[in-house]
């Protein structure tokens, strides 16, 4: 069943890259994969993250993205990640990718590269925002715990147009039982105070599908939780 709330946007800021996306795990990977890993031990994390860096650049700019797509996307083949790879340089792929579960991992591809090529590839953008969301019976709020994401999705495209992207890709996952690619549009989702009747939650995702809230201070929307309660990734 659907429920009512008051949503109030306390913050709205773009963003390019993520925070602590990238580890020195994922940097000693991918010296490994351009089979430069030998004496990294003694590196501090800066200067491990530099050799990454500085070891990319020396490549062409497809063949440091192949690396990178190489790492993130394991699961692939590596005709599909060479031809993602010369994708990367004159595309969008973090909002253009068919596969919406990519876009977060795309999103940090991007800025790495572009920082590792000091430009050739688009800037990513993307969005941290905190909402307040109010609801109409504390039962309401429960959503919020059965499927976080799922509900927070919803949530986000009832407060947009009809006419706007994310309802115009995903009207069936917004109106049924279950939203799987919602992890794929709210990448990171924490939930930072719950005063009952009202919650604040901040979230990252792309701009893409955030840009009408840019100018927006407050809205109201519609949501539900998935059937079954099942556990969402993310």
């Amino acid at each position: 069943m659907q429920a009512k709330f008051n949503v109030q946007i306390d913050s709205f800021n773009k963003i390019s890259k993520m925070q602590k996306f990238w580890s020195n795990e994922d940097y000693l990977a991918l010296m490994t994969i351009m089979d430069l890993d030998e004496g990294l031990e003694k590196m501090d994390s800066a200067e491990l993250r530099e050799m990454c860096m500085m070891s990319l650049n020396d490549l062409e700019p497809d063949e440091a993205a192949k690396v990178v797509l190489t790492h993130l996307f394991t699961d692939e083949s590596a005709g599909k990640i060479e031809q993602l790879s010369h994708d990367m340089v004159d595309n969008r792929l973090w909002e253009e990718y068919s596969d919406c579960l990519y876009h977060e991992r795309f999103f940090s591809a991007y800025a790495l590269l572009r920082e590792a090529f000091n430009g050739i590839f688009a800037q990513p953008s993307g969005v941290e925002v905190t909402i307040s969301v109010t609801g109409e019976d504390i039962e309401d709020m429960t959503i919020f715990d059965q499927s976080h994401y799922s509900s927070m999705v919803r949530l986000l495209a009832s407060g947009q147009s009809d006419d706007a992207l994310i309802n115009r890709l995903y009207e069936d996952q917004i109106q049924g039982e279950k939203f799987p690619q919602a992890p794929g549009i709210i990448w990171r989702l924490d939930q930072i105070a719950d005063n009952g009747l009202t919650r604040q939650f901040n979230f990252v995702s792309s701009y893409f599908w955030l840009e009408q809230f840019e100018q927006v201070e407050n809205f109201s929307a519609l949501s539900h939780a998935d059937v079954n309660n099942e556990h969402e990734g993310g």
